[in-house]
């Protein structure tokens, strides 16, 4: 990876801790231990100089947590002291599974409770830290990301209010919409793409997978995952299409139009391998559909890739349409918390993004070029030239 090289030569910026959430502390154990892999086969030739005194240690994560009075109400505590420290404070707003009693009742977290909570971190560091940043795969209220008619903007709202509590910098994953940076103009906004990581988990997941324009085709589900099909098509150099999603607008039923019907328009697919992407399932009635239309269409295979599987009507429906023959795979990442059920389905494929932000937070710290993080480009035509060469 360039960026290793990079940061072999560069200095830190200043003594690495990272605070992983509860919501997201499985994710910040396997990325600590990528850092301190990383920095145990580095390469710097004065790590006995006092600015490296911090720099090769066995664990960066930091004690952190969010205890609950009886109503409800709770407080952010750090167990020690981030004076002079680049901060990074990681959180999953969708983390459904952790629960908090308020007047002897359960109640599951929501996004506004991790939001609250990463707020209540970064008041508890009382702004000693050199520097904060805060990696949030699923960025807070990014599907409320502009307005029609009298609408809030929580997105936007969300957003100002970090940089307000001196956050430098906002971490996130194939934002609904990216353009909410728009909002900070002046502070740091990265949105990073697992495309290289989908391609390595599906081409480890299907090893007979042949890449080329005869045998596979790439679907955006609809108009506003365009870019996504159009950067995978052009990258492995196959053909793509896309569904239209025609709406009910005169009706909304739980918060948004109803989809009247899945509207095609692309080439012949049939005998292909189709791979469907797009930036989360939620229910997935709408990527379900799709995959069944696929299949209708001749297609061989199809595999859905999205970032964010929230699965948020179960499982079932994918059972059914698995066993039906609808869908082959279904890849998404562990940027958010995924049930064990997920794990134990046939057809379900992780690709794990925990190097992927220990290599983010690492060049970070060390205040080097993301360029090469990016843009995954050259990864993925160098992964397709062994995955070919295997397959010869």
């Amino acid at each position: 990876m360039p960026n290793i090289k990079l940061m072999e030569t560069a200095l830190p910026v200043a003594p690495l801790k990272i605070a992983a959430l509860d919501s997201c502390r499985e994710l910040g154990r396997k990325v600590n231990d990528y850092i301190v892999k990383f920095r145990q086969d580095t390469l710097k030739e004065s790590l006995s100089s006092p600015l490296f005194s911090s720099y090769q240690l066995d664990n960066y994560l930091i004690d952190c947590h969010c205890p609950r009075f009886g109503t409800g109400e709770a407080k952010g505590i750090i167990s020690e002291s981030t004076r002079g420290k680049d901060l990074f404070i990681m959180v999953d707003v969708c983390n459904y599974s952790l629960t908090y009693t308020v007047n002897g009742h359960p109640n599951h977290m929501s996004p506004d409770d991790h939001y609250q909570d990463l707020k209540r971190i970064i008041s508890a560091a009382t702004g000693k830290s050199h520097r904060i940043n805060v990696i949030m795969p699923f960025l807070y209220e990014s599907r409320q990301h502009k307005r029609t008619k009298r609408e809030s903007l929580d997105c936007a709202i969300a957003l100002r209010e970090l940089v307000d509590m001196g956050v430098s910098n906002i971490i996130t994953f194939d934002a609904h919409d990216p353009r909410v940076q728009n909002s900070i103009p002046l502070h740091g906004f990265d949105n990073f793409a697992p495309a290289y990581q989908f391609m390595k988990a599906l081409l480890r997941a299907e090893p007979d997978l042949k890449v080329d324009k005869d045998h596979l085709m790439i679907i955006s589900p609809d108009e506003g995952a365009m870019h996504r099909a159009v950067y995978f098509s052009n990258v492995i150099g196959v053909d793509m299409g896309m569904f239209y999603k025609r709406r009910d607008y005169s009706t909304v039923v739980n918060g948004k139009n109803p989809i009247v019907a899945h509207e095609f328009l692309g080439s012949d697919i049939h005998g292909k391998t189709v791979i469907i992407v797009d930036d989360m399932i939620s229910s997935g009635e709408s990527m379900l559909d799709v995959a069944r239309q696929m299949k209708e269409r001749g297609a061989e295979r199809v595999f859905v890739c999205t970032t964010f599987g929230l699965f948020t009507d179960g499982f079932g429906k994918f059972d059914e349409y698995y066993e039906k023959g609808y869908i082959d795979r279904v890849i998404t990442t562990n940027l958010t918390y995924l049930p064990p059920e997920a794990l134990e389905k046939p057809y379900f494929v992780v690709a794990d993004m925990s190097k992927f932000i220990a290599l983010i937070i690492d060049s970070f710290n060390h205040d080097i070029t993301m360029s090469s993080v990016l843009d995954p480009t050259a990864k993925i035509h160098a992964l397709l030239e062994k995955h070919n060469m295997r397959n010869l």
